[in-house]
């Protein structure tokens, strides 16, 4: 039986630049970051008080997938305040929190232009 989601996959085109957007301003921490091939490395970060990672990957052959909207939706207890917090650290969102019958959403992008949902409970 399923338990749990391990990880999530995030491409990029600069694992470099992933890690310093996902670390220094969004506040995740490396978890492991090791050699995967000749080309990029396995790098997993972590999500304070989550059982699920983040796993940054180079695309080499697939750049369809840069750029989109990547259909991962992280939630937190105030997307206002998480989103004042995370714009002040230079995050980039398409538009501020909106707030629906279901809760409150706002959607922000990464330096690869994929995009996310940050979510309330």
């Amino acid at each position: 039986m399923i338990k749990a989601i391990k990880f999530a996959s995030i491409p990029t085109t600069d694992q470099d630049r992933a890690v310093r957007f996902w670390t220094e301003q969004v506040g995740f921490a490396v978890h492991t970051d090791q050699p995967f091939s000749d080309s990029q490395r396995w790098i997993e970060l972590r999500i304070k008080g989550a059982d699920t990672h983040l796993v940054l990957f180079t695309t080499d052959t697939n750049r369809a997938q840069l750029g989109q909207f990547q259909g991962l939706s992280f939630v937190c207890d105030s997307v206002a305040k998480t989103y004042e917090e995370l714009a002040a650290a230079g995050v980039e969102f398409v538009s501020p929190p909106r707030t629906e019958s279901w809760g409150t959403s706002a959607i922000f992008k990464d330096p690869d232009g994929n995009s996310f949902v940050l979510s309330s409970r």
